[in-house]
C-alpha cells in the first residue's frame, strides 16, 4: 500500500519566544481571543461561500451535475497546496503564514462574487481552497502553541469558534438575501470585518522558532489497520458533513422549495447543532464514553438524512438538518483523539494516516452528490449519503480500539 503519510515525516518543533511563555494570564488570555478571532474569520468566509451557493447556481444557471463538477476546484486546490503547507509555515513562521493566507482567502471569497461564468468559478473556488489550506495549517499550529501556554487542552474550543462562525454566516447570508444583497456585495461586507479581525489581533499571534525535522521512512508501508477504520469512520463523517455545506441550501431550494431567504434555513439550523455538539461533546464523552457517543453519532446522521428525504417539507427538513448537526460535531475531534494515543505509531503520523483517509470523504462527497442527482434526484442522493451513518455506527461498534 502506498504511504500517504508524506506529511507524517514532517514534525514541526517550534520552541516558543520566552517573552510568550513568561507572560502574565490575563495577557496569555489575549492570545487566546487572538487564535479564537482567527478561528471564527476562517469559519465567517467559507460559511459566507455556503451560504451564497444556491443563488450562484441559480445566476450561472447550473444543473446540479455542473454544480459538482465546479465543487471538485475548492478541495482540489487544498490537496495540490497539501504537500507544501506544513513547509511554508515552518519556513516562514505561522503568525506570518496566518495573517498572509487569511488574507488572500478573503481576496479569493470576494473574486468568486464576480464569476460570470462557470470557469471563472471553478478557478475561484481553486484559489479559495488553497488559501483555506494554508490558513488552516497556520491556525492550527497557533492553536498548538496556545495550548502549550495554557498547559490544558482548548483545542475544541477553537474548533468551536469555527463552527460558530458558520452558524454567524447563515445568519448573515438570511439578511443579506433579505435585502436582496449580490453575493460581491454580501462578501466584501464579510471581507472588511475579516479584515478587521486581523488588524485587531494579529499583534497577539504566539511568535515560535519553528523547525522541519524530515524523518527517514520506506515509500511502501503497511499503516496500522485500526488507523485505517478510523480514517473509514472519518471519511463517512466528513462526506456526510461536506454534503451539508455545499448542498443543504440547494435541497431546500429545489426539494424542499423553501421561499426566499428561508432557503438557508438547513444550513443554519445544522451549523447551529454542530457549533452547539463541539462545545458540549467532551464532557458527553466523559459522561457516556467514546462508543456510545459515537454510535449514537451515526445514528443520528442517518435518521436526520432519511428525515429529510421521506418528509421534505420545512420543519422537518429543519429539524432533520438539526440532528445531522449534532450527529457530525464530535464523530472528527473525537476519532483524532483515539488516533493520537495509538501505540503503534507517534501521534503525528497516526493523525496524518486518518488525516488522508478522511480527507477524501470531504473531497468526494459534495461532487459524488451532485452526479447522483443528475442520473436520479436529489432526495435519492442524500438517502445514499444518509447511509453513511449507519456505517459508523456498525464500524464503531467494531473496533477494539474505541472504548
Amino acid at each position: 500500500m502506498i504511504d500517504l503519510n508524506f506529511l507524517g515525516r514532517l514534525r514541526n518543533k517550534g520552541k516558543i519566544k520566552k517573552s510568550f511563555t513568561t507572560a502574565k494570564i490575563s495577557y496569555l488570555r489575549r492570545i487566546r481571543w487572538a487564535v479564537s478571532a482567527f478561528y471564527f474569520a476562517m469559519g465567517l468566509c467559507f460559511a459566507t461561500w455556503a451560504s451564497r451557493i444556491p443563488d450562484i447556481k441559480t445566476t450561472l444557471q447550473l444543473s446540479e451535475g455542473d454544480l459538482g463538477t465546479i465543487l471538485f476546484a475548492l478541495p482540489l486546490g487544498q490537496l495540490v497546496i497539501m504537500p507544501f503547507s506544513g513547509k511554508l509555515v515552518s519556513r516562514f513562521g505561522s503568525h506570518r503564514m496566518l495573517v498572509f493566507s487569511l488574507f488572500f482567502y478573503v481576496f479569493s471569497l470576494t473574486n468568486i462574487g464576480l464569476a460570470a461564468q462557470s470557469w471563472q468559478l471553478s478557478l475561484g473556488l481553486f484559489v479559495f481552497g488553497i488559501f483555506g489550506n494554508l490558513a488552516n495549517i497556520a491556525v492550527n499550529t497557533q492553536g498548538v502553541y496556545t495550548e502549550v501556554l495554557f498547559k490544558k487542552t482548548i483545542m475544541s474550543s477553537f474548533h468551536g469558534m469555527w463552527s460558530f462562525a458558520g452558524f454567524t454566516g447563515a445568519l448573515v447570508g438570511l439578511a443579506m438575501l433579505a435585502f436582496k444583497l449580490t453575493p460581491y456585495i454580501h462578501f466584501l461586507i464579510i471581507g472588511a470585518i475579516v479584515l478587521l479581525l486581523i488588524a485587531f489581533n494579529y499583534k497577539f499571534l504566539i511568535v515560535a522558532k519553528e523547525k522541519i525535522e524530515i524523518e527517514k521512512k520506506k515509500m511502501f508501508t503497511k499503516p496500522d489497520s485500526a488507523l485505517i477504520w478510523l480514517g473509514v469512520i472519518a471519511f463517512c463523517c466528513m462526506a456526510s458533513e461536506g454534503v451539508m455545506f455545499d448542498w443543504s441550501g440547494i435541497y431546500f431550494k429545489d426539494v424542499i422549495k423553501a421561499p426566499g431567504p428561508l432557503v438557508i434555513l438547513g444550513y443554519t439550523s445544522f451549523m447551529i447543532t454542530m457549533a452547539s455538539g463541539r462545545f458540549i461533546g467532551d464532557s458527553l464523552i466523559l459522561k457516556f464514553g467514546r462508543k456510545t457517543v459515537l454510535q449514537i453519532s451515526g445514528i443520528m446522521i442517518s435518521l436526520g438524512l432519511f428525515t429529510a428525504v421521506i418528509f421534505p417539507y420545512i420543519i422537518p427538513a429543519t429539524i432533520a438538518f438539526m440532528f445531522v448537526g449534532l450527529g457530525v460535531s464530535t464523530v472528527v475531534p473525537t476519532v483524532y483523539s483515539i488516533a493520537g494515543k495509538n501505540k503503534t505509531v507517534s501521534p503525528s503520523v497516526a493523525l496524518t494516516t486518518v488525516s488522508s483517509v478522511s480527507f477524501l470523504g470531504f473531497l468526494l462527497g459534495p461532487p459524488v452528490i451532485g452526479y447522483i442527482a443528475e442520473f436520479s434526484s436529489l432526495r435519492f442522493s442524500f438517502a445514499f449519503i444518509g447511509v453513511f451513518g449507519i456505517l459508523i455506527t456498525i464500524m464503531v461498534s467494531r473496533i477494539k480500539a474505541i472504548a
